[in-house]
């Protein structure tokens, strides 16, 4: 085995080349690649591995079971379109290829967000199509103090407008897994969240999170929000000019963004927040069969536009 890095700015990335594929039902085997595993993503909150020989989806999904997590089956909550191709095994974000997904943290906006991300390439794009990191310590450090201050102590308010089953966006029975509305109220009110059933029988979901938090091992103070990519200035121009085109007010955009007091986030401080991601991005093209590792608090991860055919699933834990 041979590892390598990519770096840039504050980021780095090891990628584990393994000489021959590892036999994963040997326990000493899966032990030893655990411990390789646990100690890059402590150092640096990533880890790419190539090599590992997986034939199929399912083995795959056998191969995250062995870390010693339990494996999400379900996606209830989250923002972006996604479907289950197996047990606890998603697609990656179902967005137009000609579009890149900006750097997040998966489910931020969320009560509960899964702590690993475990990426499977099962088939690599013609081009592009890479899913970019960034380490959450180096881009909160690299940005303006007056910034930083407002994200840490105002913290970040998510607005959701979720249709009924006609309109933009996802749906609330979509979004919750659901058609009963007490089981959308119960797994809300667990959240935390406030909101609003419409008369047009929409959901409005409003979530206050901070915008930084201490990570969950280290304590480390972590970028952890996803207000740019909530924020209407995220789309390209044509399409951010066709949603206000359609919409009477803001808050009836399928999501919106502000600061936890209430305020505007103005786009100087997005500016400065998508300047310090670049400066600090790491992607390194998929191969067929590579699996990247991502500590979900430490690491910000999104996708770059492609061609071609691109097949990459995901497993929470």
């Amino acid at each position: 085995m041979h590892i390598d890095t990519v770096s840039n700015g504050g980021t780095t990335l090891p990628v584990l080349r393994l000489d021959r594929a590892p036999d994963l039902g040997r326990a000493e085997t899966t032990a030893e690649l655990r411990a390789v595993v646990e100690a890059r993503l402590a150092e640096h909150g990533g880890l790419l591995i190539r090599g590992l020989g997986l034939p199929d989806i399912d083995a795959f999904h056998r191969t995250v079971t062995r870390f010693g997590h339990p494996v999400l089956a379900s996606y209830r909550g989250g923002d972006t379109p996604r479907s289950a191709v197996a047990e606890g095994v998603f697609t990656s974000t179902e967005y137009p290829a000609r579009f890149e997904i900006s750097l997040h943290n998966e489910m931020s906006y969320a009560h509960a967000w899964p702590s690993r991300l475990f990426f499977h390439c099962v088939v690599a794009a013609e081009s592009g199509g890479a899913t970019p990191v960034c380490d959450g310590r180096a881009l909160l450090a690299d940005l303006p103090e007056a910034v930083r201050e407002r994200y840490t102590g105002r913290g970040v308010t998510y607005r959701q407008h979720l249709h009924g089953g006609l309109g933009l966006g996802k749906s609330w029975q979509s979004t919750y897994e659901t058609d009963d509305r007490a089981v959308v109220e119960k797994f809300l009110a667990e959240a935390e969240a406030e909101y609003e059933w419409t008369a047009e029988g929409g959901l409005r979901v409003s979530q206050h999170r901070p915008g930084v938090r201490p990570h969950q091992d280290s304590g480390e103070p972590v970028w952890f929000n996803q207000a740019d990519q909530w924020h209407l200035s995220n789309l390209p121009d044509a399409e951010a000019e066709l949603m206000r085109s359609v919409v009477d007010r803001i808050d009836d955009l399928p999501h919106w963004v502000t600061y936890g007091d209430g305020r505007e986030i103005p786009d100087r401080d997005l500016d400065e927040v998508r300047l310090a991601m670049a400066r600090n991005k790491v992607a390194v093209p998929w191969r067929p069969g590579d699996v990247m590792v991502v500590d979900n608090m430490r690491m910000l991860h999104g996708r770059e536009a492609f061609t071609g055919a691109r097949k990459v699933v995901v497993s929470m834990t």
